[in-house]
């Protein structure tokens, strides 16, 4: 529909109820070697491992996998398999306000989960909130995203 006021024309247009948007808005595929120095991490998921990266020249093992060494600042690093089990060490329940791409899971628990000496944040599957309690043990959990990508979260046996 268009009408005519003072000498310019105007037309109305509506907007659609829903607008398909890319997965977690993420519009690159940045688990392959060409976008990311991490990309083992990825291939490392893939195989069902959780991995991270040790600093070989001070021994510093990081989370999240690093490219740099904050310390010493070497770029010298080898990965190490963190293992399938972990600990449950905070937690709180998303009710609201979840990241695109989760918000139709909504409610969900996230939690830290303690694997080895470090402090990994997850998302927890197979539990509520009121049946989760701090020092529950975890097992990982390899997730495949939609878009074929893979992530991974932690879940209650």
């Amino acid at each position: 529909m268009t009408q005519e006021t003072s000498n310019t024309q105007r037309e109305k247009v509506t907007c659609p109820e829903t607008i398909k948007l890319p997965f977690m808005l993420d519009f690159c595929p940045l688990e392959e070697g060409k976008f990311t120095e991490i990309s083992q991490f990825f291939q490392n998921l893939k195989q069902g491992k959780l991995t991270t990266t040790k600093c070989t020249k001070c021994g510093k093992l990081r989370w999240p996998p690093r490219i740099l060494c904050p310390d010493c600042y070497s770029n010298d690093f080898e990965w190490v398999d963190l293992g399938t089990e972990g600990e449950l060490y905070a937690f709180t329940e998303v009710r609201i306000g979840a990241p695109l791409g989760m918000v139709q899971d909504a409610p969900f628990c996230v939690g830290l989960v303690k694997v080895g000496n470090l402090t990994v944040s997850s998302r927890i599957d197979n539990a509520k909130f009121d049946q989760l309690h701090i020092g529950d043990k975890l097992k990982l959990k390899i997730v495949e995203l939609p878009d074929g990508r893979v992530f991974f979260r932690f879940a209650k046996p």
